[in-house]
Protein backbone atom coordinates (compact mmCIF):
# COMPACT_ATOMS: atom_id res chain seq x y z
CA UNK A 1 0.00 0.00 0.00
CA UNK A 2 0.93 3.39 -1.16
CA UNK A 3 0.59 7.05 -0.93
CA UNK A 4 -0.08 7.45 -4.45
CA UNK A 5 -0.09 3.98 -6.09
CA UNK A 6 -2.41 1.39 -4.51
CA UNK A 7 -3.58 3.60 -1.97
CA UNK A 8 -5.39 2.73 1.13
CA UNK A 9 -8.94 3.06 2.31
CA UNK A 10 -8.79 5.11 5.61
CA UNK A 11 -10.55 8.10 3.93
CA UNK A 12 -13.02 6.32 2.35
CA UNK A 13 -13.62 4.33 5.98
CA UNK A 14 -14.01 8.00 7.59
CA UNK A 15 -16.94 8.85 5.21
CA UNK A 16 -19.20 5.58 5.93
CA UNK A 17 -18.50 6.06 9.40
CA UNK A 18 -19.55 9.45 9.72
CA UNK A 19 -22.12 10.74 11.64
CA UNK A 20 -24.08 11.59 8.23
CA UNK A 21 -23.42 9.71 5.08
CA UNK A 22 -25.02 9.13 1.87
CA UNK A 23 -24.48 6.27 -0.19
CA UNK A 24 -23.70 7.22 -4.11
CA UNK A 25 -21.66 4.18 -4.56
CA UNK A 26 -23.79 3.70 -7.88
CA UNK A 27 -21.47 6.34 -9.30
CA UNK A 28 -19.20 2.78 -9.23
CA UNK A 29 -21.26 1.11 -11.34
CA UNK A 30 -21.63 3.94 -14.06
CA UNK A 31 -17.31 3.72 -13.78
CA UNK A 32 -16.89 0.22 -14.22
CA UNK A 33 -18.93 0.67 -17.26
CA UNK A 34 -16.06 2.45 -18.69
CA UNK A 35 -12.90 0.51 -17.94
CA UNK A 36 -11.10 0.07 -20.57
CA UNK A 37 -13.31 0.95 -23.20
CA UNK A 38 -12.82 3.99 -25.72
CA UNK A 39 -14.24 6.59 -23.29
CA UNK A 40 -12.96 5.75 -20.50
CA UNK A 41 -11.77 9.54 -19.59
CA UNK A 42 -14.25 11.28 -17.39
CA UNK A 43 -13.61 14.72 -15.48
CA UNK A 44 -16.81 15.39 -13.19
CA UNK A 45 -16.00 19.48 -12.09
CA UNK A 46 -18.30 21.15 -8.97
CA UNK A 47 -18.05 23.09 -6.00
CA UNK A 48 -16.45 23.05 -2.90
CA UNK A 49 -18.23 21.26 -0.27
CA UNK A 50 -20.12 19.21 -2.86
CA UNK A 51 -18.38 15.66 -2.09
CA UNK A 52 -16.01 15.69 -4.82
CA UNK A 53 -13.15 14.36 -2.66
CA UNK A 54 -15.74 11.96 -1.18
CA UNK A 55 -16.40 10.52 -4.35
CA UNK A 56 -12.57 10.13 -5.45
CA UNK A 57 -12.08 8.63 -1.47
CA UNK A 58 -14.53 5.69 -2.76
CA UNK A 59 -13.36 4.70 -6.10
CA UNK A 60 -10.06 4.60 -4.80
CA UNK A 61 -11.02 2.38 -2.06
CA UNK A 62 -13.12 0.12 -4.41
CA UNK A 63 -10.41 -0.07 -7.16
CA UNK A 64 -7.03 -0.43 -5.35
CA UNK A 65 -5.43 -3.78 -4.84
CA UNK A 66 -3.64 -1.99 -1.93
CA UNK A 67 -6.84 -2.49 0.36
CA UNK A 68 -9.59 -5.08 0.95
CA UNK A 69 -12.49 -2.84 1.37
CA UNK A 70 -15.39 -5.30 0.52
CA UNK A 71 -16.59 -4.99 4.12
CA UNK A 72 -17.30 -1.20 3.73
CA UNK A 73 -19.01 -1.67 0.60
CA UNK A 74 -21.23 -4.56 2.48
CA UNK A 75 -24.94 -3.35 2.10
CA UNK A 76 -24.15 -0.54 -0.43
CA UNK A 77 -26.17 -0.45 -3.24
CA UNK A 78 -22.91 -0.97 -5.51
CA UNK A 79 -23.39 -4.42 -3.70
CA UNK A 80 -26.34 -4.99 -5.85
CA UNK A 81 -24.51 -4.50 -9.12
CA UNK A 82 -23.28 -7.11 -11.03
CA UNK A 83 -19.99 -5.91 -11.74
CA UNK A 84 -19.31 -5.30 -8.20
CA UNK A 85 -16.87 -8.47 -7.62
CA UNK A 86 -15.02 -7.82 -10.99
CA UNK A 87 -13.41 -4.96 -10.27
CA UNK A 88 -13.24 -4.79 -6.25
CA UNK A 89 -9.66 -4.13 -5.32
CA UNK A 90 -8.38 -5.29 -8.47
CA UNK A 91 -6.38 -2.85 -9.84
CA UNK A 92 -3.40 -0.87 -9.99
CA UNK A 93 -4.68 2.70 -8.62
CA UNK A 94 -2.62 6.03 -9.09
CA UNK A 95 -4.43 7.96 -6.74
CA UNK A 96 -3.57 11.79 -6.77
CA UNK A 97 -4.51 15.21 -4.94
CA UNK A 98 -3.28 18.42 -7.37
CA UNK A 99 -3.86 20.37 -4.27
CA UNK A 100 -1.65 19.01 -1.75
CA UNK A 101 1.38 19.09 -4.38
CA UNK A 102 0.52 23.10 -4.16
CA UNK A 103 0.23 24.44 -0.61
CA UNK A 104 1.68 27.33 -1.85
CA UNK A 105 2.56 29.78 -4.15
CA UNK A 106 6.55 28.71 -4.14
CA UNK A 107 5.81 25.33 -5.40
CA UNK A 108 3.98 26.35 -8.70
CA UNK A 109 7.10 26.34 -10.28
CA UNK A 110 8.04 22.87 -9.43
CA UNK A 111 4.68 21.01 -8.47
CA UNK A 112 4.45 18.92 -11.84
CA UNK A 113 8.49 17.61 -11.13
CA UNK A 114 7.26 17.15 -7.49
CA UNK A 115 4.15 14.75 -8.54
CA UNK A 116 5.78 12.90 -11.29
CA UNK A 117 9.42 12.01 -8.67
CA UNK A 118 6.87 11.11 -6.01
CA UNK A 119 4.52 8.50 -8.25
CA UNK A 120 7.85 7.39 -9.81
CA UNK A 121 9.39 6.61 -6.71
CA UNK A 122 6.14 4.63 -5.41
CA UNK A 123 5.76 2.64 -9.00
CA UNK A 124 9.95 1.59 -8.67
CA UNK A 125 8.96 0.04 -5.10
CA UNK A 126 5.74 -1.46 -6.40
CA UNK A 127 7.53 -3.22 -10.06
CA UNK A 128 11.01 -4.15 -8.74
CA UNK A 129 11.86 -6.29 -10.98
CA UNK A 130 10.70 -4.10 -13.91
CA UNK A 131 14.24 -3.00 -15.39
CA UNK A 132 15.04 0.53 -16.88
CA UNK A 133 13.03 2.29 -14.53
CA UNK A 134 15.77 3.82 -12.20
CA UNK A 135 17.25 6.86 -13.66
CA UNK A 136 13.80 8.25 -14.96
CA UNK A 137 10.85 9.92 -12.98
CA UNK A 138 8.78 10.99 -16.37
CA UNK A 139 5.67 8.96 -16.22
CA UNK A 140 4.55 8.95 -19.55
CA UNK A 141 8.16 7.04 -20.41
CA UNK A 142 7.73 4.91 -17.30
CA UNK A 143 4.56 3.52 -17.77
CA UNK A 144 4.43 2.39 -20.68
CA UNK A 145 7.37 0.57 -19.84
CA UNK A 146 5.54 -1.42 -17.21
CA UNK A 147 2.32 -1.85 -19.17
CA UNK A 148 4.69 -3.70 -22.16
CA UNK A 149 6.80 -5.49 -19.50
CA UNK A 150 3.72 -6.48 -17.30
CA UNK A 151 0.52 -6.11 -18.53
CA UNK A 152 -0.52 -4.03 -15.65
CA UNK A 153 -2.78 -1.05 -16.25
CA UNK A 154 -3.96 1.48 -13.85
CA UNK A 155 -6.84 2.85 -12.54
CA UNK A 156 -6.35 7.33 -12.38
CA UNK A 157 -8.12 9.17 -9.73
CA UNK A 158 -6.72 12.76 -9.52
CA UNK A 159 -8.60 15.24 -7.33
CA UNK A 160 -8.45 18.90 -7.51
CA UNK A 161 -6.80 18.31 -11.04
CA UNK A 162 -7.89 21.93 -11.74
CA UNK A 163 -5.63 23.61 -8.31
CA UNK A 164 -2.98 25.22 -10.76
CA UNK A 165 -5.66 27.41 -12.57
CA UNK A 166 -6.79 28.67 -8.96
CA UNK A 167 -3.49 29.58 -7.18
CA UNK A 168 -1.80 30.56 -10.32
CA UNK A 169 -4.41 32.11 -12.20
CA UNK A 170 -2.54 34.75 -14.71
CA UNK A 171 0.59 32.04 -15.22
CA UNK A 172 0.01 31.13 -18.08
CA UNK A 173 3.46 29.22 -19.05
CA UNK A 174 2.39 27.19 -15.81
CA UNK A 175 -0.90 26.26 -17.14
CA UNK A 176 0.00 24.85 -20.43
CA UNK A 177 3.04 22.98 -18.94
CA UNK A 178 0.53 21.04 -16.84
CA UNK A 179 -1.93 20.67 -19.87
CA UNK A 180 1.09 19.30 -21.89
CA UNK A 181 1.68 17.12 -18.66
CA UNK A 182 -2.07 15.51 -18.54
CA UNK A 183 -1.92 15.42 -22.28
CA UNK A 184 1.30 13.18 -22.02
CA UNK A 185 0.03 11.31 -19.05
CA UNK A 186 -3.59 10.32 -20.69
CA UNK A 187 -3.78 10.58 -24.28
CA UNK A 188 -2.95 7.96 -27.18
CA UNK A 189 -1.97 5.93 -23.44
CA UNK A 190 -2.74 1.98 -23.30
CA UNK A 191 -1.86 1.52 -19.72
CA UNK A 192 -5.36 3.87 -18.95
CA UNK A 193 -7.80 1.63 -17.73
CA UNK A 194 -9.74 4.48 -16.37
CA UNK A 195 -8.79 7.99 -15.63
CA UNK A 196 -11.83 9.87 -13.25
CA UNK A 197 -10.99 13.35 -12.76
CA UNK A 198 -12.64 15.88 -10.47
CA UNK A 199 -11.88 19.45 -9.82
CA UNK A 200 -14.26 23.13 -9.63
CA UNK A 201 -13.51 23.87 -13.01
CA UNK A 202 -14.10 22.24 -15.94
CA UNK A 203 -11.28 21.64 -18.64
CA UNK A 204 -9.49 24.83 -19.56
CA UNK A 205 -10.51 26.00 -23.22
CA UNK A 206 -7.93 28.01 -25.94
CA UNK A 207 -10.70 29.73 -28.07
CA UNK A 208 -13.38 26.46 -29.00
CA UNK A 209 -10.75 23.79 -28.29
CA UNK A 210 -10.30 21.68 -24.98
CA UNK A 211 -6.80 21.54 -24.25
CA UNK A 212 -7.44 17.94 -23.19
CA UNK A 213 -10.06 16.65 -25.75
CA UNK A 214 -9.83 13.04 -24.67
CA UNK A 215 -12.69 13.74 -21.65
CA UNK A 216 -16.11 13.55 -21.58
CA UNK A 217 -17.18 16.24 -19.04
CA UNK A 218 -19.51 16.19 -16.15
CA UNK A 219 -20.15 19.70 -14.70
CA UNK A 220 -22.56 21.97 -13.43
CA UNK A 221 -23.06 23.25 -16.86
CA UNK A 222 -23.28 19.81 -18.37
CA UNK A 223 -24.37 16.99 -15.47
CA UNK A 224 -25.15 14.62 -18.83
CA UNK A 225 -26.59 11.21 -16.58
CA UNK A 226 -24.93 11.61 -13.35
CA UNK A 227 -26.45 14.79 -12.01
CA UNK A 228 -27.43 13.12 -9.21
CA UNK A 229 -24.19 12.44 -7.93
CA UNK A 230 -22.86 16.03 -7.57
CA UNK A 231 -24.59 16.45 -4.11
CA UNK A 232 -28.00 15.39 -2.17
CA UNK A 233 -31.12 14.51 -4.19
CA UNK A 234 -34.68 15.65 -2.67
CA UNK A 235 -35.20 12.46 -1.62
CA UNK A 236 -31.66 11.61 0.12
CA UNK A 237 -32.90 14.98 2.03
CA UNK A 238 -35.74 13.64 3.07
CA UNK A 239 -34.83 10.89 4.56
CA UNK A 240 -32.00 12.63 6.40
CA UNK A 241 -34.56 14.78 7.96
CA UNK A 242 -36.82 12.21 8.74
CA UNK A 243 -33.82 10.01 10.45
CA UNK A 244 -32.45 13.47 12.39
CA UNK A 245 -36.02 14.86 12.83
CA UNK A 246 -35.15 18.29 10.86
CA UNK A 247 -37.60 20.08 9.02
CA UNK A 248 -37.63 19.27 5.35
CA UNK A 249 -39.60 23.05 4.54
CA UNK A 250 -36.54 24.67 5.78
CA UNK A 251 -33.87 22.31 4.42
CA UNK A 252 -35.59 23.35 1.04
CA UNK A 253 -35.39 26.99 1.65
CA UNK A 254 -31.85 26.74 2.32
CA UNK A 255 -29.85 24.27 0.84
CA UNK A 256 -31.71 23.45 -2.30
CA UNK A 257 -32.02 25.05 -5.95
CA UNK A 258 -29.31 23.62 -7.74
CA UNK A 259 -30.39 22.15 -11.00
CA UNK A 260 -28.75 18.93 -12.73
CA UNK A 261 -30.79 17.18 -15.48
CA UNK A 262 -33.83 16.19 -14.37
CA UNK A 263 -32.66 16.37 -10.57
CA UNK A 264 -33.15 19.37 -7.21
CA UNK A 265 -29.06 19.31 -5.91
CA UNK A 266 -29.04 20.23 -2.35
CA UNK A 267 -25.46 21.36 -0.84
CA UNK A 268 -24.54 18.26 0.82
CA UNK A 269 -22.02 19.91 3.32
CA UNK A 270 -24.49 22.67 4.21
CA UNK A 271 -27.54 19.93 4.85
CA UNK A 272 -24.98 18.08 6.99
CA UNK A 273 -24.00 20.67 9.02
CA UNK A 274 -27.47 21.94 9.35
CA UNK A 275 -28.70 18.17 10.72
CA UNK A 276 -25.08 17.99 12.74
CA UNK A 277 -25.58 21.87 14.76
CA UNK A 278 -29.57 21.60 14.37
CA UNK A 279 -29.25 25.05 12.86
CA UNK A 280 -30.28 25.94 9.65
CA UNK A 281 -27.78 29.21 8.99
CA UNK A 282 -25.48 29.97 5.85
CA UNK A 283 -22.43 27.69 6.46
CA UNK A 284 -20.85 28.70 3.03
CA UNK A 285 -19.06 30.94 5.01
CA UNK A 286 -16.60 28.37 6.46
CA UNK A 287 -14.68 27.62 3.59
CA UNK A 288 -15.81 30.56 1.01
CA UNK A 289 -15.36 34.41 1.88
CA UNK A 290 -17.83 36.30 0.31
CA UNK A 291 -14.70 38.51 -1.22
CA UNK A 292 -14.58 35.93 -4.10
CA UNK A 293 -17.52 37.02 -5.05
CA UNK A 294 -17.59 40.32 -4.74
CA UNK A 295 -14.55 40.66 -7.14
CA UNK A 296 -16.37 38.69 -9.96
CA UNK A 297 -19.63 40.84 -9.81
CA UNK A 298 -17.86 43.74 -9.34
CA UNK A 299 -16.34 43.57 -12.99
CA UNK A 300 -17.94 46.56 -14.69
CA UNK A 301 -19.02 44.10 -18.19
CA UNK A 302 -22.36 45.91 -19.16
CA UNK A 303 -25.36 44.52 -18.12
CA UNK A 304 -23.54 42.06 -14.78
CA UNK A 305 -25.64 44.96 -12.32
CA UNK A 306 -28.70 44.56 -13.80
CA UNK A 307 -28.50 40.74 -13.73
CA UNK A 308 -27.45 40.07 -10.56
CA UNK A 309 -30.63 42.71 -9.40
CA UNK A 310 -32.63 40.71 -11.43
CA UNK A 311 -31.59 37.09 -10.09
CA UNK A 312 -31.48 38.69 -6.23
CA UNK A 313 -35.54 39.69 -7.21
CA UNK A 314 -35.66 35.79 -8.60
CA UNK A 315 -35.61 36.33 -11.87
CA UNK A 316 -33.40 33.83 -13.66
CA UNK A 317 -30.79 35.05 -16.31
CA UNK A 318 -30.35 33.95 -19.98
CA UNK A 319 -26.93 33.33 -20.43
CA UNK A 320 -24.49 31.27 -23.49
CA UNK A 321 -22.18 29.51 -21.71
CA UNK A 322 -19.76 28.36 -24.68
CA UNK A 323 -17.82 31.25 -24.68
CA UNK A 324 -16.53 30.39 -21.58
CA UNK A 325 -12.62 29.55 -21.16
CA UNK A 326 -12.90 27.53 -18.11
CA UNK A 327 -10.64 29.69 -16.20
CA UNK A 328 -10.74 32.68 -13.86
CA UNK A 329 -9.27 35.07 -15.71
CA UNK A 330 -10.63 35.60 -19.08
CA UNK A 331 -13.76 37.01 -19.49
CA UNK A 332 -14.83 38.90 -22.55
CA UNK A 333 -18.55 39.18 -21.65
CA UNK A 334 -20.84 38.99 -18.43
CA UNK A 335 -21.81 35.43 -19.77
CA UNK A 336 -18.36 34.75 -19.26
CA UNK A 337 -18.83 35.64 -15.24
CA UNK A 338 -21.84 34.44 -15.02
CA UNK A 339 -20.87 31.16 -16.38
CA UNK A 340 -17.90 30.65 -13.92
CA UNK A 341 -20.38 31.73 -10.67
CA UNK A 342 -22.15 28.60 -11.73
CA UNK A 343 -18.98 26.27 -11.27
CA UNK A 344 -18.32 28.31 -7.93
CA UNK A 345 -21.41 26.89 -7.22
CA UNK A 346 -23.14 30.57 -6.65
CA UNK A 347 -25.60 30.05 -9.64
CA UNK A 348 -27.43 27.74 -10.85
CA UNK A 349 -28.04 26.60 -14.47
CA UNK A 350 -31.27 25.57 -16.12
CA UNK A 351 -30.13 23.02 -19.19
CA UNK A 352 -33.70 23.65 -20.86
CA UNK A 353 -33.80 27.71 -20.71
CA UNK A 354 -29.91 28.36 -20.26
CA UNK A 355 -30.97 30.36 -17.63
CA UNK A 356 -28.63 31.12 -14.25
CA UNK A 357 -30.21 32.27 -11.10
CA UNK A 358 -29.66 32.32 -7.32
CA UNK A 359 -30.67 29.07 -5.88
CA UNK A 360 -31.42 29.26 -2.44
CA UNK A 361 -31.87 31.22 0.87
CA UNK A 362 -27.91 30.42 1.62
CA UNK A 363 -26.52 31.92 -1.87
CA UNK A 364 -28.90 34.86 -1.43
CA UNK A 365 -26.94 35.82 1.67
CA UNK A 366 -23.63 35.42 -0.04
CA UNK A 367 -24.75 37.72 -2.73
CA UNK A 368 -26.20 40.72 -0.24
CA UNK A 369 -22.84 40.39 1.68
CA UNK A 370 -20.74 41.01 -1.27
CA UNK A 371 -23.03 44.15 -2.54
CA UNK A 372 -22.90 45.57 0.84
CA UNK A 373 -20.31 47.82 0.02
CA UNK A 374 -18.37 49.08 -3.52
CA UNK A 375 -20.37 50.02 -6.52
CA UNK A 376 -23.96 48.97 -4.92
CA UNK A 377 -24.71 52.09 -3.26
CA UNK A 378 -28.34 51.80 -2.17
CA UNK A 379 -29.17 48.38 -2.81
CA UNK A 380 -29.48 47.33 0.27
CA UNK A 381 -31.61 49.88 1.47
CA UNK A 382 -33.77 49.46 -1.70
CA UNK A 383 -34.21 45.67 -0.48
CA UNK A 384 -34.84 46.86 2.82
CA UNK A 385 -38.04 48.62 1.56
CA UNK A 386 -39.62 45.63 -0.51
CA UNK A 387 -41.41 44.01 2.91
CA UNK A 388 -43.33 47.41 3.09
CA UNK A 389 -44.14 47.46 -0.50
CA UNK A 390 -45.29 43.91 -0.92
CA UNK A 391 -48.19 44.57 2.26
CA UNK A 392 -48.85 47.93 0.44
CA UNK A 393 -49.45 45.77 -2.85
CA UNK A 394 -51.62 43.33 -0.87
CA UNK A 395 -53.78 46.54 0.74
CA UNK A 396 -54.42 47.81 -2.77
CA UNK A 397 -52.43 50.95 -1.66
CA UNK A 398 -51.49 52.11 -5.14
CA UNK A 399 -49.79 55.76 -3.91
CA UNK A 400 -47.64 53.73 -1.20
CA UNK A 401 -46.49 51.44 -3.61
CA UNK A 402 -45.36 54.45 -6.25
CA UNK A 403 -43.46 56.69 -3.47
CA UNK A 404 -41.74 53.04 -2.20
CA UNK A 405 -40.79 52.10 -6.41
CA UNK A 406 -39.48 56.18 -6.74
CA UNK A 407 -37.24 55.91 -3.61
CA UNK A 408 -35.77 52.59 -4.76
CA UNK A 409 -35.07 54.20 -7.98
CA UNK A 410 -33.64 57.06 -6.52
CA UNK A 411 -31.55 54.68 -4.29
CA UNK A 412 -30.20 52.64 -7.06
CA UNK A 413 -29.88 55.26 -10.25
CA UNK A 414 -25.97 54.21 -10.18
CA UNK A 415 -27.01 51.29 -10.86
CA UNK A 416 -29.72 50.97 -13.08
CA UNK A 417 -29.33 53.08 -16.67
CA UNK A 418 -33.11 54.47 -16.79
CA UNK A 419 -33.84 54.30 -20.38
CA UNK A 420 -36.12 51.76 -21.26
CA UNK A 421 -38.55 49.17 -19.79
CA UNK A 422 -36.00 46.35 -19.33
CA UNK A 423 -34.33 48.58 -16.55
CA UNK A 424 -38.06 49.76 -14.99
CA UNK A 425 -38.75 45.58 -14.91
CA UNK A 426 -35.51 44.86 -13.71
CA UNK A 427 -36.48 47.82 -10.37
CA UNK A 428 -39.39 46.16 -10.10
CA UNK A 429 -38.17 43.16 -9.37
CA UNK A 430 -36.10 44.83 -6.84
CA UNK A 431 -38.64 46.25 -5.43
CA UNK A 432 -40.83 42.74 -5.02
CA UNK A 433 -37.53 41.18 -3.48
CA UNK A 434 -39.90 40.49 -0.22
CA UNK A 435 -42.14 38.49 -2.53
CA UNK A 436 -40.02 35.60 -2.60
CA UNK A 437 -40.89 34.17 0.65
CA UNK A 438 -44.25 34.17 -0.12
CA UNK A 439 -44.59 33.71 -4.00
CA UNK A 440 -42.80 31.36 -6.84
CA UNK A 441 -40.08 32.78 -9.36
CA UNK A 442 -41.88 35.65 -11.30
CA UNK A 443 -42.67 34.95 -14.69
CA UNK A 444 -41.55 37.42 -17.12
CA UNK A 445 -43.77 38.32 -20.27
CA UNK A 446 -46.24 35.27 -19.48
CA UNK A 447 -48.67 34.33 -22.84
CA UNK A 448 -51.93 35.40 -20.72
CA UNK A 449 -55.19 35.90 -22.35
CA UNK A 450 -55.00 38.11 -25.44
CA UNK A 451 -51.70 39.25 -24.79
CA UNK A 452 -48.28 39.18 -22.52
CA UNK A 453 -47.92 39.96 -19.23
CA UNK A 454 -44.67 41.97 -18.12
CA UNK A 455 -44.39 40.06 -14.88
CA UNK A 456 -46.47 36.89 -12.86
CA UNK A 457 -46.05 36.32 -9.17
CA UNK A 458 -48.26 33.02 -8.17
CA UNK A 459 -47.94 31.98 -4.63
CA UNK A 460 -46.09 29.20 -2.87
CA UNK A 461 -48.26 26.23 -2.19
CA UNK A 462 -49.80 26.59 1.60
CA UNK A 463 -49.22 30.69 1.17
CA UNK A 464 -52.31 32.30 1.54
CA UNK A 465 -51.39 35.10 -0.68
CA UNK A 466 -52.90 37.14 -4.29
CA UNK A 467 -51.27 36.19 -7.16
CA UNK A 468 -50.14 39.46 -9.04
CA UNK A 469 -50.22 40.38 -12.61
CA UNK A 470 -47.72 43.63 -12.94
CA UNK A 471 -48.11 45.42 -16.07
CA UNK A 472 -45.71 48.23 -16.83
CA UNK A 473 -45.88 51.65 -18.58
CA UNK A 474 -42.60 53.45 -20.12
CA UNK A 475 -45.14 55.65 -22.07
CA UNK A 476 -49.26 55.81 -21.38
CA UNK A 477 -50.47 55.66 -18.02
CA UNK A 478 -51.12 53.20 -14.76
CA UNK A 479 -54.39 53.26 -15.51
CA UNK A 480 -53.93 51.99 -19.34
CA UNK A 481 -51.96 49.36 -17.85
CA UNK A 482 -54.89 48.24 -16.23
CA UNK A 483 -57.48 48.71 -19.07
CA UNK A 484 -55.05 46.84 -20.83
CA UNK A 485 -54.83 43.62 -18.51
CA UNK A 486 -58.74 43.78 -18.80
CA UNK A 487 -59.20 44.29 -21.89
CA UNK A 488 -56.52 41.43 -22.89
CA UNK A 489 -57.75 38.96 -20.07
CA UNK A 490 -54.48 38.94 -18.79
CA UNK A 491 -56.19 36.92 -15.70
CA UNK A 492 -57.77 34.15 -17.46
CA UNK A 493 -54.94 32.05 -17.65
CA UNK A 494 -54.68 31.81 -13.85
CA UNK A 495 -57.66 32.54 -12.62
CA UNK A 496 -58.37 28.85 -12.42
CA UNK A 497 -55.61 27.82 -10.75
CA UNK A 498 -55.14 30.33 -8.10
CA UNK A 499 -57.38 32.46 -5.59
CA UNK A 500 -57.54 35.99 -5.48
CA UNK A 501 -55.75 38.27 -8.38
CA UNK A 502 -54.36 41.76 -8.10
CA UNK A 503 -53.54 43.47 -11.10
CA UNK A 504 -50.95 46.09 -11.09
CA UNK A 505 -50.22 49.30 -12.99
CA UNK A 506 -46.83 50.74 -13.14
CA UNK A 507 -46.14 53.73 -14.93
CA UNK A 508 -42.98 55.85 -15.27
CA UNK A 509 -43.06 59.22 -16.44
CA UNK A 510 -39.61 60.35 -18.22
CA UNK A 511 -40.15 63.97 -17.85
CA UNK A 512 -41.60 64.25 -14.44
CA UNK A 513 -39.21 61.61 -13.41
CA UNK A 514 -41.96 60.09 -11.32
CA UNK A 515 -43.79 56.29 -10.93
CA UNK A 516 -47.84 56.40 -10.91
CA UNK A 517 -49.36 53.15 -9.76
CA UNK A 518 -53.05 51.87 -9.39
CA UNK A 519 -54.13 48.37 -7.90
CA UNK A 520 -57.43 46.69 -8.46
CA UNK A 521 -58.23 43.20 -7.41
CA UNK A 522 -59.48 40.86 -10.31
CA UNK A 523 -62.93 39.61 -10.47
CA UNK A 524 -63.70 36.14 -11.42
CA UNK A 525 -66.47 35.89 -14.21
Amino acid sequence: MGIYVNPGNIEFYRSVNDDIYVDKTNLIAYTNSRINKGRRFLCVSRPRRFGKTMAADMLSAYYSCGCRSGELFSGREIEKNPSFLTHLNKHYVIRLDVQKFLVSRRDVPTFIDTIESSIAAELKETFPDCQGLDHCTRLHVILPKIFSRTGKGFVFVIDEWDCVFRMAKEQKEIQKDYLDFLRGLFKGQDYVELAYMTGILPIKKYGEHSAINIFDEYSMIDPKNLGEYFGFTEKEVRKLCSRHKADFAEMEKWYDGYQLCESHIYNPKSVADALLWKKFKNYWTGTETYEALKHYIDLNFDGLKEAVIGMLGNSPCKIDSSTAQNDMTTFKTKDDILTLLVHLGYLTYNEKTEEVSIPNREITQEFLRSVKTGGWDGLIQALARSEALLKSTWDLDGEAVAAEIGAIHNETASLLKYNNENSLTCTILMAYYSAKAYYMKPILELPTGKGFSDVVYLPRRNENCPALIVELKWKGSAQGAISQMKERQYASWIENDTGDILLVGIRYDTASKKHECLIERHVKK
